[in-house]
């Protein structure tokens, strides 16, 4: 009895073996090894309560890492990325920064697709390493444009409190082994799909603005922050975060040049407009950087109208109205950059 139980325990080891190694991703171009994993194949049943409604949507990011349905890597032209400003988990797609934008492209029968790259809490750094450790792994992608949503994330992180938001993956080596298997093996996908089918998790936000973005209310214009921060002294902390941005940017610039990208970088603001120094000064010097290299830039800051209290749930995530407004904005200007460099390449 126990050498038949033996024999059946190794078949079955074997067969899961072979089946791994033909149908497993060990050994294929789109291994991507301990990279990601969390952000793979996620789908999450998402139930908000927003302006007294409650509204329930399927967060979704697909084999590759984006949010959004599976797609074919060598139709991608155009790639979004952020933070969780760009991301908006907690927003359905379509009424999303960038699920307007598509909306408004397909409004004006424009043939294009913005994909979203955006993961929570990435800065500059983790743009690079994206580079590095994400589309490299992602066979016949080569998009030709690249915008970059930035600003808050580099406000306010420093290198120790963005590590583990801009390095997608795990710092402890069992935590290492755990992803490089779920991310190659044909096993453990088969059944997280039947677990996202028959068991999706469940997530519960409520999407409502803070009492405390309520209190003493004013809307900061650039015009005003300029005035506001015209004779204000940069501290300490304020230039160690300038000098680890603009080595972030120089390094981004490198990664721009390697993969021949077009870059469109947009500036950030928070709910009250421009309220926040520390993230003026990063504008300043987003901005510094895209003239001086001949980048695209829409300057969200100084274009920006229009906005108030009830268009962000907290100090920097925008409500369902607020992501209208801001794509809005953003549109008119991120349309003409988009027919330029596409007329570019043909």
């Amino acid at each position: 009895m126990k050498k038949i139980v033996f024999v059946n325990l190794v078949f079955f080891i074997v067969l899961i073996i072979i089946i791994e190694m033909i149908f497993g991703y060990w050994f294929k171009a789109n291994n991507f090894g301990i990279y990601v994993r969390s952000e793979r194949n996620v789908r999450v049943l998402i139930s908000i309560e927003h302006s007294g409604k409650k509204i329930e949507h399927l967060y979704k990011r697909n084999f590759y890492a984006f949010r959004g349905d599976e797609f074919n890597p060598r139709d991608i032209e155009i790639v979004f990325t952020g933070g969780s400003t760009g991301n908006q988990k907690f927003t359905p797609e379509n009424l999303s920064i960038v699920g307007k934008l598509n909306s408004f492209l397909k409004k004006d029968n424009i043939n294009k697709k913005i994909y979203n790259a955006s993961t929570d809490g990435k800065t500059t750094r983790g743009y690079v390493n994206d580079f590095l450790y994400w589309f490299t792994k992602i066979p016949n992608f080569k998009p030709k444009i690249f915008i970059f949503y930035s600003g808050f994330n580099d406000s306010k992180c420093c290198p120790n409190w963005a590590k583990h938001y801009d390095f997608k993956f795990a710092d402890n080596t069992i935590l290492k082994v755990r992803d490089y298997i779920k991310n190659n093996s044909i096993l453990v996908e088969l059944i997280k799909k039947v677990e996202d089918k028959y068991f999706p998790k469940m997530m519960f936000a409520y999407i409502q603005p803070y009492k405390e973005l309520h209190e003493d209310y004013e809307f900061i214009n650039f015009n005003k922050a300029q005035i506001k921060y015209s004779k204000a002294e940069i501290n300490e902390e304020q230039k160690k975060m300038l000098t680890f941005f603009k080595k972030n940017m120089q390094n981004l610039k490198i990664q721009i040049n390697k993969y021949n990208v077009k870059p469109i970088f947009i500036t950030q603001i928070q709910h009250d407009g421009n309220g926040d120094h520390s993230m003026f000064l990063i504008n300043r010097e987003l901005k510094k950087f895209s003239k001086k290299n001949n980048y695209a830039l829409i300057a969200l800051d100084e274009i920006i109208t229009g906005l108030n209290k009830a268009d962000f749930y907290d100090w920097v995530h925008t409500t369902f109205d607020g992501s209208n407004k801001i794509a809005k904005a953003i549109y008119p200007q991120l349309l003409s950059n988009l027919k330029i460099i596409l007329m570019e390449g043909n």
